[in-house]
Protein backbone atom coordinates (compact mmCIF):
# COMPACT_ATOMS: atom_id res chain seq x y z
CA UNK A 1 0.00 0.00 0.00
CA UNK A 2 2.50 1.86 0.92
CA UNK A 3 4.74 1.67 -2.54
CA UNK A 4 8.42 3.47 -2.29
CA UNK A 5 7.63 4.24 1.29
CA UNK A 6 8.87 1.18 2.24
CA UNK A 7 12.44 1.15 0.22
CA UNK A 8 15.47 1.22 2.00
CA UNK A 9 18.41 2.37 1.86
CA UNK A 10 20.32 -0.38 2.97
CA UNK A 11 20.08 -4.48 3.55
CA UNK A 12 20.06 -4.06 7.91
CA UNK A 13 16.65 -5.03 8.38
CA UNK A 14 16.44 -7.88 6.06
CA UNK A 15 20.46 -9.25 7.72
CA UNK A 16 19.06 -8.99 11.12
CA UNK A 17 15.96 -10.63 9.91
CA UNK A 18 18.47 -13.70 8.64
CA UNK A 19 20.00 -13.47 12.01
CA UNK A 20 17.43 -14.15 13.79
CA UNK A 21 15.45 -16.85 11.86
CA UNK A 22 18.94 -18.69 11.79
CA UNK A 23 20.15 -18.03 8.34
CA UNK A 24 17.49 -19.63 6.01
CA UNK A 25 19.17 -18.12 3.46
CA UNK A 26 22.51 -20.22 3.76
CA UNK A 27 20.74 -23.47 3.72
CA UNK A 28 19.35 -23.23 0.48
CA UNK A 29 20.57 -23.37 -3.23
CA UNK A 30 18.81 -21.16 -5.87
CA UNK A 31 18.96 -18.83 -8.73
CA UNK A 32 18.76 -14.98 -8.71
CA UNK A 33 16.80 -13.17 -11.08
CA UNK A 34 15.94 -8.87 -11.60
CA UNK A 35 15.64 -6.82 -14.49
CA UNK A 36 13.39 -4.06 -15.49
CA UNK A 37 10.66 -6.82 -17.44
CA UNK A 38 10.32 -10.49 -17.60
CA UNK A 39 11.42 -11.60 -14.77
CA UNK A 40 8.39 -13.10 -13.63
CA UNK A 41 7.60 -14.87 -16.72
CA UNK A 42 11.62 -16.41 -16.22
CA UNK A 43 11.42 -17.03 -12.98
CA UNK A 44 8.14 -19.10 -13.29
CA UNK A 45 10.05 -20.95 -16.57
CA UNK A 46 12.82 -22.06 -14.78
CA UNK A 47 11.08 -23.12 -12.06
CA UNK A 48 8.66 -25.05 -14.40
CA UNK A 49 11.39 -26.62 -16.14
CA UNK A 50 13.52 -27.74 -12.79
CA UNK A 51 9.96 -29.21 -11.20
CA UNK A 52 9.99 -31.10 -14.46
CA UNK A 53 13.65 -32.17 -14.00
CA UNK A 54 12.21 -33.60 -10.53
CA UNK A 55 13.74 -31.29 -8.50
CA UNK A 56 11.25 -29.87 -5.48
CA UNK A 57 12.04 -26.57 -6.61
CA UNK A 58 10.55 -23.14 -4.45
CA UNK A 59 9.57 -20.04 -6.57
CA UNK A 60 9.83 -17.01 -4.51
CA UNK A 61 7.91 -14.20 -7.00
CA UNK A 62 5.94 -10.89 -6.55
CA UNK A 63 3.16 -8.80 -6.53
CA UNK A 64 0.48 -11.76 -6.40
CA UNK A 65 -2.51 -11.02 -8.31
CA UNK A 66 -5.34 -12.68 -6.75
CA UNK A 67 -3.63 -14.87 -3.25
CA UNK A 68 -0.60 -13.41 -1.30
CA UNK A 69 0.13 -17.04 -1.10
CA UNK A 70 1.64 -16.61 -4.90
CA UNK A 71 4.30 -15.64 -4.45
CA UNK A 72 5.63 -18.40 -2.48
CA UNK A 73 5.36 -21.87 -3.79
CA UNK A 74 6.63 -25.43 -4.20
CA UNK A 75 6.71 -27.55 -7.33
CA UNK A 76 3.80 -24.78 -7.79
CA UNK A 77 1.51 -25.61 -4.67
CA UNK A 78 1.18 -22.35 -2.62
CA UNK A 79 2.86 -21.96 0.77
CA UNK A 80 0.14 -22.94 3.31
CA UNK A 81 -2.61 -20.54 4.99
CA UNK A 82 -1.51 -22.00 8.62
CA UNK A 83 2.12 -21.64 8.05
CA UNK A 84 1.81 -18.27 6.45
CA UNK A 85 -0.22 -16.56 10.21
CA UNK A 86 2.06 -19.47 12.02
CA UNK A 87 5.02 -17.48 10.75
CA UNK A 88 3.51 -13.97 11.77
CA UNK A 89 2.06 -15.31 15.15
CA UNK A 90 5.57 -16.33 15.81
CA UNK A 91 7.50 -13.20 14.74
CA UNK A 92 5.44 -10.66 15.41
CA UNK A 93 6.72 -8.60 18.44
CA UNK A 94 10.01 -8.98 17.77
CA UNK A 95 9.88 -8.08 14.36
CA UNK A 96 7.93 -5.10 14.92
CA UNK A 97 10.66 -3.93 16.80
CA UNK A 98 12.56 -3.21 13.62
CA UNK A 99 9.75 -1.88 11.44
CA UNK A 100 9.98 -4.58 8.81
CA UNK A 101 8.64 -3.58 5.35
CA UNK A 102 5.81 -6.06 4.43
CA UNK A 103 8.11 -6.81 1.44
CA UNK A 104 10.84 -7.71 4.16
CA UNK A 105 8.45 -9.70 6.17
CA UNK A 106 7.43 -11.74 3.43
CA UNK A 107 11.04 -12.52 2.04
CA UNK A 108 11.72 -13.54 5.83
CA UNK A 109 8.73 -16.21 5.39
CA UNK A 110 10.17 -17.64 2.17
CA UNK A 111 13.79 -18.58 3.12
CA UNK A 112 12.42 -19.93 5.93
CA UNK A 113 9.52 -22.06 4.55
CA UNK A 114 11.92 -23.33 1.55
CA UNK A 115 14.60 -24.10 4.15
CA UNK A 116 12.17 -25.94 6.77
CA UNK A 117 11.05 -28.12 3.38
CA UNK A 118 14.67 -28.79 2.48
CA UNK A 119 13.90 -27.99 -1.38
CA UNK A 120 16.25 -29.04 -3.86
CA UNK A 121 16.38 -25.56 -5.59
CA UNK A 122 14.62 -22.39 -5.86
CA UNK A 123 14.50 -19.71 -8.23
CA UNK A 124 14.33 -16.17 -6.30
CA UNK A 125 13.05 -13.13 -8.34
CA UNK A 126 13.71 -9.56 -6.71
CA UNK A 127 11.31 -7.21 -6.12
CA UNK A 128 12.56 -3.81 -6.93
CA UNK A 129 15.83 -2.87 -7.98
CA UNK A 130 18.48 -5.84 -6.83
CA UNK A 131 21.54 -3.93 -4.40
CA UNK A 132 19.02 -2.99 -2.13
CA UNK A 133 16.65 -5.61 -2.59
CA UNK A 134 15.74 -7.27 0.22
CA UNK A 135 16.73 -10.84 -1.51
CA UNK A 136 19.70 -9.75 -2.00
CA UNK A 137 21.33 -11.54 0.57
CA UNK A 138 21.38 -15.18 -0.90
CA UNK A 139 24.67 -16.38 -2.58
CA UNK A 140 22.78 -17.77 -5.53
CA UNK A 141 24.07 -20.23 -8.11
CA UNK A 142 23.74 -18.06 -10.99
CA UNK A 143 22.64 -14.66 -11.03
CA UNK A 144 20.03 -13.14 -14.24
CA UNK A 145 19.44 -10.16 -15.36
CA UNK A 146 16.50 -9.59 -17.94
CA UNK A 147 16.49 -6.07 -18.94
CA UNK A 148 17.00 -2.86 -18.15
CA UNK A 149 14.05 0.01 -18.78
CA UNK A 150 13.10 3.25 -17.13
CA UNK A 151 10.80 2.30 -14.17
CA UNK A 152 11.38 3.48 -10.37
CA UNK A 153 13.83 5.89 -11.88
CA UNK A 154 12.97 8.07 -7.97
CA UNK A 155 14.81 4.74 -6.26
CA UNK A 156 17.09 3.57 -8.65
CA UNK A 157 18.17 6.43 -11.23
CA UNK A 158 16.68 8.75 -13.95
CA UNK A 159 19.05 7.06 -16.67
CA UNK A 160 19.32 3.57 -18.14
CA UNK A 161 22.76 2.82 -17.16
CA UNK A 162 21.98 4.33 -13.29
CA UNK A 163 19.16 1.72 -13.12
CA UNK A 164 21.98 -1.22 -14.82
CA UNK A 165 24.00 -0.22 -11.62
CA UNK A 166 21.16 -0.92 -9.28
CA UNK A 167 20.10 -4.24 -10.78
CA UNK A 168 23.90 -5.56 -11.47
CA UNK A 169 23.88 -5.38 -7.46
CA UNK A 170 23.26 -8.76 -7.85
CA UNK A 171 26.04 -10.02 -8.91
CA UNK A 172 27.69 -11.88 -6.28
CA UNK A 173 31.70 -12.42 -6.52
CA UNK A 174 32.92 -15.61 -8.72
CA UNK A 175 28.88 -16.72 -9.28
CA UNK A 176 28.29 -16.45 -13.14
CA UNK A 177 25.41 -13.93 -14.81
CA UNK A 178 23.43 -14.10 -17.52
CA UNK A 179 22.32 -10.85 -19.19
CA UNK A 180 19.25 -11.30 -21.03
CA UNK A 181 18.97 -8.40 -23.23
CA UNK A 182 22.08 -6.93 -25.20
CA UNK A 183 22.28 -2.78 -24.85
CA UNK A 184 24.90 -0.39 -25.91
CA UNK A 185 23.72 1.73 -22.55
CA UNK A 186 23.92 -1.19 -20.46
CA UNK A 187 26.49 -3.81 -21.59
CA UNK A 188 29.73 -1.83 -20.31
CA UNK A 189 27.98 -1.28 -16.67
CA UNK A 190 27.23 -4.98 -16.41
CA UNK A 191 30.68 -5.69 -17.92
CA UNK A 192 32.37 -3.77 -15.26
CA UNK A 193 30.91 -4.88 -12.35
CA UNK A 194 31.38 -8.76 -13.30
CA UNK A 195 35.06 -8.05 -13.99
CA UNK A 196 35.18 -7.09 -10.78
CA UNK A 197 33.36 -9.65 -9.13
CA UNK A 198 35.58 -11.95 -10.82
CA UNK A 199 32.37 -13.46 -12.53
CA UNK A 200 31.44 -15.31 -15.80
CA UNK A 201 29.26 -13.13 -18.25
CA UNK A 202 27.19 -14.55 -20.81
CA UNK A 203 24.73 -12.88 -22.95
CA UNK A 204 22.17 -14.95 -23.39
CA UNK A 205 20.93 -14.17 -27.07
CA UNK A 206 25.05 -14.77 -28.14
CA UNK A 207 24.29 -18.90 -27.28
CA UNK A 208 20.19 -19.09 -28.88
CA UNK A 209 18.22 -17.42 -32.06
CA UNK A 210 15.24 -18.14 -31.41
CA UNK A 211 12.38 -18.15 -34.26
CA UNK A 212 8.28 -18.02 -34.14
CA UNK A 213 5.24 -17.83 -35.72
CA UNK A 214 3.11 -14.78 -35.30
CA UNK A 215 0.24 -17.13 -35.28
CA UNK A 216 -0.52 -18.89 -31.87
CA UNK A 217 -2.11 -22.65 -32.28
CA UNK A 218 -4.45 -23.88 -29.61
CA UNK A 219 -3.46 -21.47 -27.16
CA UNK A 220 0.60 -22.28 -27.74
CA UNK A 221 3.16 -20.52 -29.57
CA UNK A 222 5.75 -22.41 -31.26
CA UNK A 223 9.26 -21.52 -31.20
CA UNK A 224 11.98 -22.74 -32.90
CA UNK A 225 15.02 -22.72 -31.26
CA UNK A 226 18.88 -22.71 -33.06
CA UNK A 227 21.87 -22.66 -30.66
CA UNK A 228 24.68 -20.75 -31.28
CA UNK A 229 27.33 -22.73 -29.99
CA UNK A 230 26.70 -26.18 -30.34
CA UNK A 231 23.65 -28.68 -30.77
CA UNK A 232 21.20 -29.10 -32.70
CA UNK A 233 18.00 -27.26 -33.66
CA UNK A 234 15.16 -27.84 -31.77
CA UNK A 235 11.21 -26.74 -31.33
CA UNK A 236 9.72 -25.74 -28.15
CA UNK A 237 5.79 -25.06 -27.76
CA UNK A 238 4.72 -22.21 -24.58
CA UNK A 239 1.62 -20.75 -23.76
CA UNK A 240 3.60 -17.56 -23.04
CA UNK A 241 2.40 -15.48 -26.51
CA UNK A 242 4.44 -12.56 -26.86
CA UNK A 243 7.10 -11.16 -28.93
CA UNK A 244 8.68 -10.44 -25.46
CA UNK A 245 9.04 -13.78 -24.78
CA UNK A 246 11.27 -14.57 -27.30
CA UNK A 247 14.25 -12.57 -25.50
CA UNK A 248 12.98 -14.26 -22.29
CA UNK A 249 12.91 -18.22 -23.44
CA UNK A 250 16.80 -17.33 -24.73
CA UNK A 251 17.46 -16.29 -21.15
CA UNK A 252 15.89 -19.24 -19.64
CA UNK A 253 17.47 -21.57 -22.26
CA UNK A 254 21.04 -20.26 -21.16
CA UNK A 255 20.80 -20.09 -17.50
CA UNK A 256 19.66 -23.81 -17.78
CA UNK A 257 22.85 -24.39 -19.79
CA UNK A 258 25.04 -23.08 -16.90
CA UNK A 259 22.49 -24.80 -14.47
CA UNK A 260 23.85 -28.16 -15.85
CA UNK A 261 27.45 -27.26 -14.99
CA UNK A 262 26.36 -26.65 -11.45
CA UNK A 263 24.73 -30.45 -10.80
CA UNK A 264 21.16 -28.87 -11.78
CA UNK A 265 20.58 -30.86 -15.27
CA UNK A 266 17.27 -30.85 -17.23
CA UNK A 267 17.03 -33.12 -20.29
CA UNK A 268 15.41 -32.06 -23.32
CA UNK A 269 12.12 -33.79 -22.25
CA UNK A 270 11.81 -31.73 -19.34
CA UNK A 271 12.95 -28.63 -20.90
CA UNK A 272 9.77 -29.17 -23.39
CA UNK A 273 7.42 -30.55 -20.43
CA UNK A 274 8.73 -27.42 -18.74
CA UNK A 275 7.87 -24.46 -20.64
CA UNK A 276 4.94 -26.10 -22.53
CA UNK A 277 3.45 -26.48 -18.74
CA UNK A 278 4.64 -23.00 -17.23
CA UNK A 279 0.94 -21.84 -16.33
CA UNK A 280 -0.04 -25.01 -14.86
CA UNK A 281 3.02 -25.86 -13.40
CA UNK A 282 3.59 -22.72 -11.64
CA UNK A 283 0.19 -20.80 -11.69
CA UNK A 284 1.71 -18.18 -13.87
CA UNK A 285 -0.87 -15.66 -14.48
CA UNK A 286 -1.28 -12.10 -16.64
CA UNK A 287 1.33 -12.06 -18.83
CA UNK A 288 -0.74 -12.04 -22.65
CA UNK A 289 -3.95 -13.94 -20.77
CA UNK A 290 -6.61 -14.48 -23.14
CA UNK A 291 -10.21 -13.62 -21.27
CA UNK A 292 -12.48 -13.79 -23.78
CA UNK A 293 -13.17 -14.51 -27.49
CA UNK A 294 -15.24 -12.94 -29.96
CA UNK A 295 -13.87 -9.99 -28.92
CA UNK A 296 -10.45 -11.51 -28.27
CA UNK A 297 -9.13 -9.85 -24.70
CA UNK A 298 -6.19 -9.75 -23.41
CA UNK A 299 -4.78 -8.93 -20.07
CA UNK A 300 -0.96 -8.42 -19.90
CA UNK A 301 0.67 -7.00 -16.25
CA UNK A 302 3.54 -4.73 -18.55
CA UNK A 303 3.06 -1.84 -16.56
CA UNK A 304 6.19 0.74 -17.99
CA UNK A 305 7.19 1.87 -21.24
CA UNK A 306 9.77 -0.49 -21.85
CA UNK A 307 7.14 -2.93 -21.18
CA UNK A 308 3.81 -1.61 -22.92
CA UNK A 309 6.17 -0.84 -25.86
CA UNK A 310 6.93 -4.82 -26.16
CA UNK A 311 3.23 -5.84 -25.30
CA UNK A 312 2.00 -3.23 -28.28
CA UNK A 313 4.27 -4.99 -30.70
CA UNK A 314 2.43 -8.13 -30.25
CA UNK A 315 -0.98 -6.45 -30.13
CA UNK A 316 -0.26 -4.82 -33.57
CA UNK A 317 0.08 -8.57 -34.98
CA UNK A 318 -3.00 -9.23 -33.75
CA UNK A 319 -6.00 -9.37 -36.08
CA UNK A 320 -9.00 -7.37 -35.69
CA UNK A 321 -10.91 -4.09 -36.55
CA UNK A 322 -10.78 -1.96 -33.80
CA UNK A 323 -8.95 -2.30 -30.38
CA UNK A 324 -10.42 -1.23 -27.51
CA UNK A 325 -7.54 -0.09 -24.32
CA UNK A 326 -9.10 -0.58 -20.89
CA UNK A 327 -6.46 1.33 -18.92
CA UNK A 328 -4.98 1.96 -15.20
CA UNK A 329 -2.40 2.92 -13.27
CA UNK A 330 -0.84 3.87 -9.76
CA UNK A 331 0.64 7.31 -9.14
CA UNK A 332 4.24 7.64 -10.19
CA UNK A 333 3.83 5.84 -13.69
CA UNK A 334 5.04 7.31 -16.91
CA UNK A 335 1.21 6.89 -17.85
CA UNK A 336 1.54 9.63 -20.45
CA UNK A 337 3.66 7.73 -22.18
CA UNK A 338 2.35 4.61 -21.94
CA UNK A 339 -0.64 5.58 -23.40
CA UNK A 340 1.03 7.22 -26.59
CA UNK A 341 2.46 4.10 -27.07
CA UNK A 342 -0.76 2.41 -28.18
CA UNK A 343 -2.32 2.81 -31.58
CA UNK A 344 -3.82 6.14 -31.47
CA UNK A 345 -6.90 5.43 -33.31
CA UNK A 346 -7.57 3.06 -30.41
CA UNK A 347 -10.64 4.04 -27.94
CA UNK A 348 -9.53 4.16 -24.97
CA UNK A 349 -11.49 3.54 -21.26
CA UNK A 350 -9.68 4.59 -18.60
CA UNK A 351 -10.16 3.93 -15.19
CA UNK A 352 -8.09 2.94 -11.53
CA UNK A 353 -7.22 0.07 -9.57
CA UNK A 354 -8.93 -1.23 -6.12
CA UNK A 355 -5.59 0.38 -4.40
CA UNK A 356 -5.13 3.27 -2.15
CA UNK A 357 -2.33 4.01 -5.14
CA UNK A 358 -4.04 4.54 -7.79
CA UNK A 359 -3.94 7.59 -10.03
CA UNK A 360 -6.62 9.66 -9.59
CA UNK A 361 -8.66 9.65 -12.36
CA UNK A 362 -8.92 13.39 -13.15
CA UNK A 363 -4.80 12.90 -13.67
CA UNK A 364 -5.01 10.60 -16.05
CA UNK A 365 -7.93 12.18 -18.01
CA UNK A 366 -6.03 15.21 -18.45
CA UNK A 367 -3.24 13.36 -19.64
CA UNK A 368 -5.42 11.50 -22.32
CA UNK A 369 -6.96 15.00 -23.26
CA UNK A 370 -3.84 16.49 -23.99
CA UNK A 371 -2.85 13.43 -26.13
CA UNK A 372 -5.97 13.63 -28.22
CA UNK A 373 -6.69 10.60 -27.40
CA UNK A 374 -10.84 9.18 -27.93
CA UNK A 375 -11.39 8.16 -24.52
CA UNK A 376 -13.96 7.33 -21.80
CA UNK A 377 -13.55 7.48 -17.99
CA UNK A 378 -14.87 5.01 -15.40
CA UNK A 379 -14.66 4.60 -10.97
CA UNK A 380 -13.25 0.85 -11.70
CA UNK A 381 -12.01 -2.08 -13.92
CA UNK A 382 -15.58 -4.04 -13.85
CA UNK A 383 -17.07 -0.65 -15.33
CA UNK A 384 -14.70 0.03 -17.81
CA UNK A 385 -14.53 -3.90 -19.29
CA UNK A 386 -17.92 -3.99 -19.22
CA UNK A 387 -18.41 -0.78 -21.53
CA UNK A 388 -15.45 -2.29 -23.83
CA UNK A 389 -17.37 -5.17 -23.60
CA UNK A 390 -20.76 -3.57 -24.49
CA UNK A 391 -18.90 -1.17 -27.31
CA UNK A 392 -16.84 -4.09 -29.06
CA UNK A 393 -17.75 -5.89 -31.84
CA UNK A 394 -16.96 -9.72 -31.94
CA UNK A 395 -14.18 -9.21 -34.69
CA UNK A 396 -12.53 -6.19 -32.15
CA UNK A 397 -10.00 -6.73 -29.36
CA UNK A 398 -10.00 -5.70 -26.13
CA UNK A 399 -6.98 -5.04 -23.79
CA UNK A 400 -6.81 -4.53 -20.33
CA UNK A 401 -3.65 -3.53 -18.64
CA UNK A 402 -1.42 -0.18 -17.32
CA UNK A 403 -0.69 -1.53 -14.15
CA UNK A 404 -0.67 -5.14 -12.60
CA UNK A 405 -3.08 -4.30 -10.28
CA UNK A 406 -5.59 -3.80 -13.04
CA UNK A 407 -4.88 -6.91 -14.42
CA UNK A 408 -5.75 -8.40 -11.01
CA UNK A 409 -8.88 -7.10 -10.39
CA UNK A 410 -9.67 -8.17 -14.23
CA UNK A 411 -8.67 -11.79 -13.05
CA UNK A 412 -10.26 -11.33 -9.89
CA UNK A 413 -13.72 -10.30 -11.76
CA UNK A 414 -13.23 -13.54 -14.19
CA UNK A 415 -12.22 -16.05 -11.15
CA UNK A 416 -15.70 -14.37 -9.44
CA UNK A 417 -17.17 -15.17 -12.86
CA UNK A 418 -16.15 -18.89 -12.52
CA UNK A 419 -16.94 -19.46 -9.61
CA UNK A 420 -20.63 -18.32 -9.80
CA UNK A 421 -21.13 -20.47 -13.32
CA UNK A 422 -19.69 -23.50 -10.85
CA UNK A 423 -22.35 -22.90 -8.57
Amino acid sequence: RIGKAAYKADLTNTLQLMEWLGHPEKKIKCIHVAGTNGKGSVSHMLASVLQSAGYKTGLYTSPHLLDFRERIRINGKMIPEETVVDFVHTYREVFQKIHLSFFEWTVGLCFAYFAKEEIDIAVIETGLGGRLDSTNVITPLVSVITNIGLDHTDLLGETIPLIAREKAGIVKNTIPVVIGERSHETDTVFLEKAARERSKITFAEDSFQVATSNIPKEGFCEYRISPLRSGSSFSLRSPLIGHYQIQNLTTVLETLRILADKGFSADSTAVKQGIEGVCKQTGLMGRWQTLGHSPLTIADTGHNLHGITRVVESIQSCRYDRLHVVLGFVAGKQCKEVMEAFPLHARFYLTKPSVERALPLEDLSAEARELGLDFSVYPDVLEAWSAAKKAAASEDMIFIGGSTFVVADALALTHKSSLSLQE
